[in-house]
């Protein structure tokens, strides 16, 4: 009988964690999270997850980068996963230097994420309900219509802004229509 791995989800979105929460526990994870860096460091020194995924941006308080050293620190054996939205070649370098196995931008879905942490591709089955997948969908969009907005429609400042490639947002706005 195999013992369920225990995944450290750190992330200071409720509606993307909610959804995560949900899609790793539907897959027979055991899932421990909390919205900042310094529970997460409390957590896992009670509860000694196997793998955690953290976002880069946390609010207040100390950010993503700084929860990757200090989970390796505590627990060098753990697997780590950074989480972003706001993708830099300089961000991946940090996170790779203090731990980071992966450096994974969103949106992501949790066989991304499950790659990325080394996990075997789940069953086509375990894949997230419609809802939930629209719930993340509307999310990027909002926040992507928001750049837009500030930089008048110009998708090169937006792209800049957002951390994508020109022709990546040109692709997440055809597919987000």
């Amino acid at each position: 009988m195999s013992t369920k791995k225990t995944i450290l989800l750190v992330d200071d979105d409720a509606v993307l964690m909610d959804s995560l929460r949900a899609s790793f526990r539907r897959r027979g994870y055991r899932v421990v999270s909390c919205q900042n860096a310094s529970a997460a460091i409390a957590v896992a020194g009670e509860v000694s997850p196997d793998m955690a995924v953290v976002d880069l941006n946390l609010g207040k308080g100390p950010n993503g980068l700084w929860c990757v050293q200090a989970l390796k620190a505590q627990q060098p054996e753990l697997t780590v996963v950074l989480l972003t939205g706001y993708a830099s070649v300089a961000t991946a370098v940090e996170a790779i230097k203090f731990g980071a196995c992966h450096y994974v931008c969103k949106p992501a879905s949790v066989p991304d994420i499950l790659a990325a942490l080394g996990e075997a591709t789940p069953s086509p089955l375990a894949e997230p309900e419609p809802a939930q997948v629209s719930v993340l969908r509307a999310e990027e969009l909002k926040g992507i219509q928001e750049v837009m907005t500030l930089t008048g429609g110009n998708i090169s400042e937006a792209a800049r802004r957002l951390g994508l490639h020109r022709r990546s947002l040109q692709r997440k706005l055809k597919m987000l229509s």
